[in-house]
């Protein structure tokens, strides 16, 4: 059986869901995967604009971007600017695409990103797509952009979203809550003072704080800060991704708190299991990973659109703490420290809705779909 996994350049999750399914598939026979970027080797400006211009758009534009996704969220017809706009972009890379697929001949194709399924949908109007078409959406909502596609089936991150899914997508029988799928190591949980004592890190009440595949700069500095002020005895872990300069400016700060910095790591899992609560930006795959870790979330700073309602979905059904400016970081830290019963009532509820077995239950679905075929 040969899997294709498609994702896109935007945000670092939509390519780490794809990794966790290739190593769900490593240890099955007969099974062939690849991971293809849609906007690899297409048009090296065009893929910079969807990377960099994503992150611009969220981060130097939020209100602008939160308006549109606002406006698509509740227009009621697909005939707009915007859909052309992303019809463009799906015909620049359905070349790239349809040479994949001959090439490949996939039995499955897996799309992380409603984009990637954009181009799918493109090719078929001309060519015949024999394999089915899986469609993960990442977040703990249905993003607007969904209902303007066409997927065999769709996962979706948790069957709370399934009256949303049926209402913007139609067919329950292709909608499936499996969850977000994530790396098969954080359904493990370590003992907290060993992997404490194996990161040399000390035994102490600690403060993970996630920036993000890419960082968030100064509102990263700004949590640390606040965060010193705090009277109790703990200990930070900052992890700052690809932003080097984050990582450098951080490591200046002076504190009166131990505060250990990383860059990018590769060992998430581990450093979540020696923390006792996370501070993190409300990412579909992150809060999935925290979420099988059982581990307290504190989310703020969320990107305009799919992450406010990402956030919106941890605080509606008691998985999160959300941070706005009347209640700052470092009192929803305090709480968690000083009052047990707050960290138990999210952990409880963390233990009833994680999906730390969703790569697995994909992973068994599409060897369902693909015995049926034959």
């Amino acid at each position: 059986m040969k899997v294709l996994f498609l994702s896109v350049p935007a945000g670092g999750g939509h390519h780490q869901t794809a990794k966790a399914m290739v190593d769900y598939f490593a240890e099955c026979e007969n099974v062939e995967t690849k991971i293809l970027d849609v906007a690899e080797n297409v048009n090296t400006v065009l893929k910079e604009l969807i990377s960099k211009g994503y992150i611009l758009s969220t981060t130097i534009f939020p209100r602008a971007y939160s308006a549109i996704y606002d406006m698509l969220d509740a227009r009621t017809s697909d005939d707009d600017e915007l859909t052309r706009y992303n019809k463009l972009i799906a015909d620049a890379f359905k070349r790239r695409l349809l040479k994949s697929l001959e090439e490949y001949r996939p039995d499955i194709i897996v799309s992380t990103h409603v984009w990637a399924t954009m181009v799918l949908n493109r090719i078929s109007k001309r060519h015949k797509i024999d394999a089915p078409i899986i469609s993960i959406v990442t977040d703990y909502t249905i993003h607007p952009f969904w209902e303007q596609v066409k997927s065999d089936y769709y996962i979706i991150a948790s069957e709370l979203l399934s009256y949303q899914a049926i209402k913007k997508l139609g067919n329950d029988k292709v909608i499936l809550p499996f969850g977000i799928p994530i790396s098969p190591k954080f359904s493990k949980h370590s003992d907290k003072s060993l992997i404490r004592s194996s990161l040399d890190i000390d035994q102490k009440y600690t403060v993970l704080v996630m920036m993000g595949s890419m960082g968030y700069g100064k509102a990263a500095t700004a949590i640390i800060k606040q965060l010193d002020k705090l009277p109790d005895d703990f200990q930070i872990i900052a992890v700052c991704g690809n932003n080097k300069r984050l990582k450098a400016s951080v490591s200046k700060l002076k504190l009166h708190r131990k505060l250990i910095t990383y860059g990018y790591v590769t060992n998430v899992d581990e450093l979540m299991d020696c923390s006792d609560c996370i501070i993190t930006k409300p990412g579909g795959l992150t809060t999935s990973e925290a979420l099988a870790k059982n581990l307290p979330l504190i989310l703020t700073n969320p990107i305009p659109g799919q992450e406010d309602r990402n956030m919106e979905f941890m605080t509606n059904h008691g998985l999160a703490l959300s941070v706005s400016d009347t209640f700052p970081v470092d009192e929803a830290v305090y709480l968690l420290m000083n009052y047990p019963h707050i960290a138990r009532q999210l952990k409880d509820n963390a233990e009833l809705l994680a999906k730390p077995d969703a790569a697995k239950k994909l992973g068994e679905f599409i060897l369902d779909i693909y015995n049926e075929q034959k």
